[in-house]
């Protein structure tokens, strides 16, 4: 006579640490020690409903039944095995608690089975253990679903911080490029015209008086018109629409012949095309770190290295200054670093820093996708202003 498949557990023993009814699966082939067990799990207080089976098929069968509190299984099964119950249980990428139970497993067979993923194991001599080692094989699972929930709600967040990021990044630019289109359309339209009358009016004045006058507007016109190219510049990197390399170039120069500090830039010979807001990304980082050493590096020599391996790009600006402090980098007030480990995410980049005696390097890496290669012009762009400004006026 077939014994029922389901058995349940009561007690009037005092209550364990988990209050509700555990459902428990058990691979026994014998019906006195399957009976044997459920004596010891209510002895030991514990409520459970246990359903008992001894084949593989049934094992894999019943896996699809519930969501299952616990597995309690016998070592040897006739053409079964709790080791393989256990491999088919971590190929079907369940996470439950394996206590092993046999009358003659030995001690580098219970280790074996420790070390690929069984909870505990225990000899059937001794089921006094069974309750405290099923309760505490329960309660680590529980807590190792918890901790993985709050590992995924806790990416899920950063994700969406990152987004954020992005977007508001994202928004600044453009409000950035509109601002500065407008004052490449309106004020330096304005600016130029102003210019043109100027120079009309000393060309036909006679009176030195008015030409002094216009000379002295004329120099007022260029050094706003100077301001106002500083200021696009800063609001948008029009530059960068000839590619990252020349811009790098032109950064470079322009921060030698400012600081009087030697730059040294290297390229490599082909680049891939860069995926829409990486270019940026490098650039205000390359700008952020050239700004930063003229402020605080005290350094004569700057190195600008851009590379790409293995599908990474890489930015990497050293000086030979007198590198930064524990307390530099901890200042509570540290933004422009803080801003460019953002700028990087926003991108799936990263910056790394690190300083010394001998200087400091700051390294940008963004990994790309294969879009294909580019060349990148191997002399450097001499051109003493940004020649995507609105021109010489």
């Amino acid at each position: 006579m077939q014994p029922p498949p389901w058995n349940a557990t009561r007690s009037a023993y005092p209550p364990t640490g988990i209050e509700r009814e555990l459902w428990l699966l058990h691979l026994e082939d014998s019906e006195l020690d399957h009976e044997l067990t459920l004596a010891h799990l209510a002895r030991g207080g514990l409520r459970a409903r246990v359903r008992r089976i001894d084949s593989e098929a049934e094992f894999l069968g019943a896996l699809d039944e519930r969501d299952w509190d616990a597995i309690i299984s016998d070592y040897n099964l006739p053409g079964f095995s709790g080791l393989v119950a256990l491999d088919l249980l971590k190929a079907s990428g369940r996470d439950l608690p394996f206590v092993l139970v046999s009358g003659e497993i030995g001690e580098d067979t219970a280790v074996e089975a420790m070390r690929n993923g069984a909870s505990d194991y225990l000899l059937k001599n001794n089921l006094s253990r069974l309750v405290p080692a099923l309760l505490h094989a329960v309660e680590a699972t529980e807590m190792r679903r918890a901790r993985e929930r709050a590992d995924r709600e806790l990416d899920a967040s950063k994700q969406r911080l990152r987004e954020l990021a992005q977007h508001l990044q994202n928004s600044i630019e453009q409000e950035r490029v509109a601002i500065a289109r407008e004052i490449h359309d309106d004020v330096g339209g304005s600016l130029t015209a102003l210019k043109f009358d100027l120079a009309w009016i000393a060309r036909h004045s006679d009176s030195e008086v008015v030409l002094a006058r216009v000379n002295s507007a004329l120099e007022t016109v260029t050094l706003a018109i100077d301001s106002s190219k500083r200021i696009m510049h800063n609001l948008r990197p029009a530059i960068l629409e000839q590619g990252l390399a020349a811009a790098l170039h032109w950064l470079a120069s322009r921060f030698e012949k400012r600081t009087g500090i030697e730059c040294e830039i290297r390229l490599p010979r082909e680049a891939p095309a860069l995926p829409t807001g990486v270019p940026l990304v490098a650039y205000r980082t390359a700008q952020e770190a050239l700004t930063n050493i003229t402020k605080h590096a005290q350094a004569s020599r700057v190195q600008l290295d851009l590379s790409l391996a293995g599908g990474v790009l890489s930015l990497e600006i050293s000086d030979n200054g007198r590198g930064l402090g524990a307390d530099d980098l901890a200042k509570a007030r540290s933004f422009g670093i803080r801003g460019l480990h953002e700028r990087a995410g926003t991108v799936g980049g990263w910056v790394e820093l690190s300083s010394g005696a001998g200087g400091t390097t700051m390294i940008l890496s963004v990994p790309l996708s294969p879009l294909g290669a580019v060349g990148i012009p191997s002399v450097p762009v001499h051109d003493a202003d940004d020649p995507s400004q609105w021109g010489s006026l």
